[in-house]
């Protein structure tokens, strides 16, 4: 890609970005959100060993409660896809041209891997609320009217007047460092695509990472299909295996109120009372599932992505 070629790409329109991500949020989540309620009811402590694998867990919940119940709280997530998204893409660009001197340069892999941390963590500003939401909703089941399933909005007003808005944003800090994990996720993107020849001979395979649109693009010019989309299933692989942990500990503390002689009141707490009940094991629970949703869900993301990037560049 030449300076010019690349510079007429750092400056195209913002409203791209964010559809595209947009289009590639709302693809994923719909293909991968039932492995998400699983994920979820492994790591509730209060499900303790109710499912002995994803298989056993999925065909469970379809049986006992319906299939509808896999997509209980989509609606949260669904909502915030757009701005979520547009944060994202705002912050990567940000951080990216923060660490390069020139928008001609070309990153390394730590730079990339920084710049994704970085990004997930201004991102866990919206994602926070959105996952509180979302998990009160996944852990409700049909079996009794007490636990009538509730909207996010009713969710969200109940967790707001007894709480405020702090009772909102509980699990921040492990949120934020469960989605420091986009280091991981670019960085393993990149370099698979570096690992693999460009389609072309003697093409460069050098990419405009100036922002996540310019990427995209400049990646289906110079890689073929089966080599973006098996970069997009190792990269969704290694970011959740860098940071999984965190997500069992933001679970465990959104699942249940911060008072006094909760074990789950702090990020701190969580850590140590779940390892002290559960061993090392209790930081992995579900994650068989997560892995199997990576996979499917960054290969939706990115040919999503990709084609909407395509289509209007």
């Amino acid at each position: 890609m030449s300076s010019e070629e690349r510079n007429s790409r750092v400056n195209t329109h913002p409203a791209l970005d964010l559809f595209a991500g947009t289009v590639a949020g709302v693809s994923a989540l719909t293909v991968g959100f039932p492995f998400d309620t699983v994920k979820v009811r492994f790591q509730d402590p209060k499900n303790g060993g109710k499912y002995r694998s994803t298989f056993h867990a999925l065909t469970s919940i379809v049986r006992t409660e319906g299939a509808h119940t896999l997509f209980r709280g989509i609606v949260s997530p669904l909502i915030t896809t757009a701005p979520l998204n547009g944060l994202v893409f705002a912050s990567y660009r940000f951080f990216m041209r923060a660490q390069l001197k020139s928008a001609n340069d070309d990153p390394n892999l730590w730079q990339i891997g920084a710049a994704g941390a970085a990004t997930g963590v201004v991102g866990s500003l919206i994602s926070t609320p959105t996952e509180l939401i979302k998990v009160h909703q996944q852990l409700l089941t049909d079996k009794s009217p007490s636990s009538k399933p509730l909207s996010a909005a009713e969710v969200a007003v109940q967790v707001f007047r007894r709480h405020g808005l702090r009772g909102l944003y509980r699990g921040i800090t492990a949120t934020a460092l469960r989605d420091s994990g986009y280091g991981a996720y670019f960085a393993a993107y990149e370099a698979t695509l570096m690992y693999f020849p460009p389609k072309t001979p003697g093409a460069s395979g050098s990419h405009d990472h100036s922002d996540l649109t310019s990427e995209a693009d400049s990646s289906m010019a110079s890689h073929s299909w089966t080599t973006l989309l098996m970069a997009g299933g190792l990269a969704g692989v290694a970011g959740w295996a860098c940071t999984f942990p965190f997500d069992v500990i933001k679970t465990r503390m959104q699942s249940t109120s911060a008072v006094a002689d909760n074990p789950y009141r702090s990020t701190l707490s969580t850590i140590r009372n779940s390892y002290k009940q559960e061993g090392m094991r209790v930081f992995f629970k579900g994650l068989s599932a997560t892995l199997l949703r990576a996979i499917p869900v960054n290969m939706v993301t990115f040919a999503a992505f990709e084609a909407v990037v395509h289509a209007f560049s």
